[in-house]
């Protein structure tokens, strides 16, 4: 059994993404540092709480007033578009950059022949053969 699972834990493929999660949660981290100190300062220079992250809409209510934080939901939105914009520019468009040029070096793949036809190919090799 521990065998079995030492196996699975060393595969390439497993340390490989315990890898890829790791860098991913430190890259979303820088990220996020980003959007929060610098990109959502700026935003929050034209929202009236000057505060992008602390924004918020109030709905009155029977009750109690309702709170809708508006601000932290754009500021979510703006940071996983930052991170996709950063993933698919260092990551997908390189990756398939280098896909279409291993594509165009390439050669074609050739159909290979059935077996009737490699039967009437040695067929009429045999018939030449014995036509000498």
């Amino acid at each position: 059994m521990f065998q079995g699972f030492k196996q699975f834990i060393l595969r390439g493929n497993v340390v490989d993404l315990a890898v890829a999660v790791i860098i991913g949660a430190a890259f979303g981290a820088i990220v996020t540092a980003l959007v929060d100190f610098i990109i959502n300062p700026l935003i929050g220079a034209f929202v009236p709480t000057g505060d992008l992250a602390s924004w918020s809409i109030t709905i009155p209510g029977i009750v109690a007033d309702a709170e809708l934080g508006i601000g932290g939901i754009i500021s979510a939105v703006i940071n996983f578009l930052a991170i996709a914009l950063v993933v698919y520019l260092a990551i997908v468009l390189p990756m398939n950059k280098i896909a279409e040029r291993r594509a165009a070096g390439a050669p074609a793949e050739e159909i290979p022949p059935t077996s009737e036809e490699l039967l009437a190919e040695i067929r009429d090799l045999l018939a030449e053969k014995n036509s000498r």
